[in-house]
């Protein structure tokens, strides 16, 4: 079973395509983590149990741990020693955008999927196969690439024309058509652009799609269900971060999203 299938069976199995993220900023958990030797951790596991029964994949952001230093990097390895302990049937996701050349990459890989243990990882496409490789080449992990970014400012490149067609339509091709020989690829597509999303449906087939930006950047579950699942009305990972972890009650956001993407899938 490849990484598409581990969260295409969880995904079958609780009727969620929900990923939370668990950006644990520091200076947004409250005191009585803060109190705690391990804070970070003690949130994330808070919002793990708060949260698992309505999830199929969880994603930390890697800066939030690397800002607080060796800690934070403990504290990061404590919370997916944790989740492979307790629910390894949930997809694990390092939100890291890394993208080097030669040994450097080397090292990256080393560190999130074997040292850290994370199942998946988020990476730049801008340097080529040569950086995406030593990625590419773990069949037991699946690489998450950038293509169509849920930020404004994304169009600054990603619109950019080449032949009359934009980069990210580039990337697509690129990735679908020549990078995925093993199929553990996947790629990055906001769910603030649901038109590009639907493009990028037709491009690259089956593929799944890591799809930030609902919620706090305005993205809508609707449009994302609407142009982006795939011929199994799945084929998302619909990530929502600050909406969830940060709100009074993170099992009630949880569930209400949850809940939303319910409506748009098949039986």
């Amino acid at each position: 079973m490849n990484i598409s299938e581990k969260f295409d069976k969880r995904a079958k199995e609780i009727s969620s395509l929900l990923c939370v993220g668990l950006d644990a900023d520091i200076a947004k958990i409250s005191k009585r983590f803060l109190d705690m030797e391990f804070p970070q951790f003690e949130f994330n596991k808070y919002i793990i149990e708060e949260t698992h029964e309505f999830t199929s994949a969880y994603k930390p952001n890697s800066a939030f741990y690397e800002a607080r230093g060796d800690q934070g990097i403990k504290e990061l390895k404590m919370t997916i020693d944790y989740l492979k302990e307790r629910y390894p049937d949930i997809l694990t996701i390092l939100d890291a955008k890394r993208g080097d050349i030669g040994n450097t990459n080397n090292g990256y890989v080393q560190f999130i999927f074997d040292w850290l243990g994370f199942d998946a990882v988020t990476i730049y496409p801008y340097l080529g196969l040569e950086a995406v490789r030593p990625f590419l080449d773990r069949k037991d992990k699946a690489v998450i690439i950038l293509c169509r970014t849920s930020n404004p400012g994304a169009k600054d490149f990603q619109d950019l024309k080449i032949d009359d067609k934009p980069l990210w339509q580039i990337i697509a091709e690129k990735i679908s058509q020549e990078w995925n020989k093993n199929k553990n690829c996947m790629l990055v597509v906001g769910a603030t652009y649901p038109e590009e999303m639907k493009k990028i449906r037709k491009i690259v087939g089956e593929m799944t799609f890591l799809v930030p930006g609902i919620g706090a950047q305005g993205g809508s579950v609707k449009d994302v269900m609407e142009n982006g699942a795939n011929s199994d009305g799945r084929g998302l990972i619909i990530n929502s971060s600050r909406g969830i972890i940060f709100s009074e009650n993170p099992k009630e956001e949880a569930k209400k999203l949850c809940e939303e993407i319910r409506q748009y899938l098949k039986n």
